[in-house]
């Protein structure tokens, strides 16, 4: 249970770092160094798949009635599902404009 608290941890910062490339894209153009790639693989790339893989642990756990005992907080979980639903949103938008 601890290496899923930690997961879920990990799964919101990568949303952050969505967000913040999401956001990016109506900005002007950022200058390309380090950061702005590192935020882009953590958001675009490492946050679905933490993101898959945490939401399908918790969705069984919920079905088994043992997510209590995860000891995550309710707002994380909510969170990162709501982020999780965003990304494949957005995800599926984008396939479909190209």
């Amino acid at each position: 249970m601890g290496l899923l608290r930690f997961l879920s941890r990990v799964a919101f910062i990568c949303n952050v770092c969505f967000l913040l490339v999401s956001f990016s894209q109506w900005l002007p153009q950022l200058p390309d160094n380090a950061l702005t790639s590192d935020l882009i693989v953590m958001g675009w790339m490492v946050a679905l798949v933490v993101n898959v893989f945490v939401n399908v642990i918790l969705l069984i756990l919920l079905c088994i009635g043992q997510l209590k005992k995860t000891g995550i907080r309710s707002w994380l979980l909510i969170v990162n599902f709501l982020f999780f639903t965003a990304q494949i949103t957005i995800l599926i938008i984008n396939r479909n404009l190209k």
